[in-house]
């Protein structure tokens, strides 16, 4: 890992969550919509698409929060392409309520609608005869017998979380584990048949992207859910009392966005008890989602140099503190197993200098977004965020999906803060309306190596089209593109940026004239 850069040329991507793919059933999915998606990103000259994690996600809808970290989202598993196996009819899927809009996930009618149907297609697939499904079991026991027990429980026990579980299965007594084996070993079978057919329908996906000369930007967090398989099979991995409850949790200091600062609730990681294995958890982990993906965005990067630890029971962050981490010697673990592998590093926010060395250590790219230059409730160094000074191995955006859009922000700032923004521009005379153009050519015209610019900055979207604001629930990961807005000349104003600046790839696209 250790001093190498991502590519030899310059590139640029595009941020979309298969969430927010157009689809006729409710939430994007790996269906055509997809594959033609990653035609246009051929055809627009881009080399990468960023999505977000894929795993199955729990109550507040954040793919952040996932009841496994090796575990694919049942959401994302095409309909359409059952309906072709002929294990569903269209008619089937058609009496399904999706919600009332077709820009908007409705998470609530997702989950009421889609699990029928997978359990409609998994009684009639015979899939306990199908020689891949057994090749998948066999080959992912190791992560995939613990969750689909723990999935099938959760739903014996009405869906809440292990912690208030029977005390038997709750702490895995081996009796307990056999009984609910045996109780319920189709709901079980049921939950292996879902993964078999995300990973089936995801792989297929991937290589249709890979040979079209697109490769995947895959996201991890560095933490995983309480509510999750991880922490319920593997409680050692964790800073857990003898009883499974959390000692301490994550979260992040007060900042200017934030006066209480972040508490997230997931549990932190006992890096003894990983150092002492020589962290086989983590190469398990990273091992496996190269396979899902061809570059891996590691979420808050800085937790592996000091981490934010916060009391149990904690009603903010206020009371927190900074712990140390595992640092470089994890990576060079990693790399030793692994060999180099493609990460970015999400070092976003306020960063010490002893972040800086772990990122310049790893010889990953780091995140700069182009909105921390110019908004002062940001807590990090603002002229790290000029573009001017992005360094080549950095991955540059205008935001994430954390992240106003653009066009948002742009109405949010302080005229200050916009005056700031227009004199870094050297433009008095572009109206508001059309500045994100301007914004993105800025970053596009940036040293970083990689420019990855969220579709709803390339559509000049305001903040209704925001995909998440953090620390905030009810509201998220709900934006979804329509179909008619992608459109040939969203294409080719796309293509013509990649040109303009560099960042073409020669190797696929079908060049326009510009």
């Amino acid at each position: 890992m250790g001093g190498k850069k991502m590519g030899q040329n310059r590139k640029c991507g595009v941020l979309l969550p298969i969430s927010s793919l157009p689809s006729k059933y409710g939430i994007g999915c790996f269906d055509k919509k997809a594959y033609e998606f990653v035609d246009a990103l051929k055809e627009a000259g881009q080399s990468y698409w960023q999505i977000l994690p894929l795993g199955p996600t729990s109550y507040g809808d954040s793919p952040y929060q996932s009841f496994s970290t090796f575990a694919g989202n049942p959401y994302f598993i095409s309909l359409k392409a059952l309906v072709e196996e002929g294990v569903l009819t269209k008619e089937d899927c058609d009496k399904v309520s999706w919600g009332r809009r077709a820009d908007s996930v409705d998470y609530e009618k997702i989950y009421k609608g889609r699990y029928k149907l997978l359990r409609k297609a998994y009684e009639n697939s015979n899939i306990s005869e199908n020689p891949d499904y057994q090749k998948f079991v066999a080959e992912n026991s190791w992560w995939l017998s613990d969750y689909a027990l723990f999935m099938a429980v959760k739903d014996q026990f009405g869906g809440v979380e292990w912690t208030k579980w029977a005390e038997d299965i709750r702490l895995r007594w081996a009796n307990a584990m056999d009984y609910y084996r045996r109780e319920l070993y189709f709901d079980i079978e049921f939950q292996q048949y879902m993964q078999f057919k995300f990973y089936e329908q995801w792989m297929k996906l991937k290589k249709y992207a890979n040979e079209k000369g697109i490769q995947i930007i895959g996201d991890i967090p560095i933490y995983v859910a309480m509510d999750s398989a991880d922490t319920w099979a593997h409680p050692e991995l964790f800073q857990l009392d003898e009883e499974n409850v959390p000692v301490a949790v994550a979260g992040c200091p007060p900042d200017g966005f934030s006066a209480t600062g972040q508490l997230w609730g997931n549990p932190l990681y006992c890096w003894d008890y990983h150092r002492n294995t020589g962290y086989q958890w983590w190469i398990s982990r990273l091992s496996y989602v190269f396979r899902l993906y061809d570059v891996v965005r590691i979420d808050h990067f800085r937790g592996f140099d000091e981490y934010f630890s916060i009391p149990y029971g904690a009603e903010n962050a206020i009371s927190g503190h900074w712990e140390k981490g595992p640092g470089i010697d994890l990576f060079r673990k990693v790399e030793q197993a692994l060999g180099w592998k493609q990460v970015i590093a999400e070092d976003l926010g306020y960063v010490t200098d002893s972040v800086r060395q772990l990122v310049h250590d790893s010889g990953f790219p780091g995140m700069k977004v182009l909105e921390f230059a110019f908004d002062s409730r940001d807590s990090g160094c603002a002229n790290d965020y000029l573009p001017h000074n992005y360094p080549e191995n950095s991955v540059a955006y205008t935001g994430t999906h954390d992240n106003e859009t653009i066009a948002g922000w742009w109405k949010s700032i302080t005229a200050k803060e916009r005056k700031l923004a227009r004199d870094y521009l050297c433009d008095s005379c572009t109206p508001d309306k059309d500045l994100y153009k301007c914004f993105i050519s800025l970053v596009m015209r940036s040293s970083a190596k990689l420019c990855v610019i969220p579709m709803q900055d390339y559509m000049g979207l305001d903040n209704s089209s925001r995909m998440n604001q953090p620390s905030t629930v009810g509201k998220n990961w709900k934006w979804r593109i329509l179909k008619r807005e992608l459109t040939v000349k969203l294409q080719k104003e796309i293509h013509g940026i990649a040109l303009r600046y560099g960042r073409m790839n020669w190797s696929v696209c079908e060049v326009y004239s510009v």
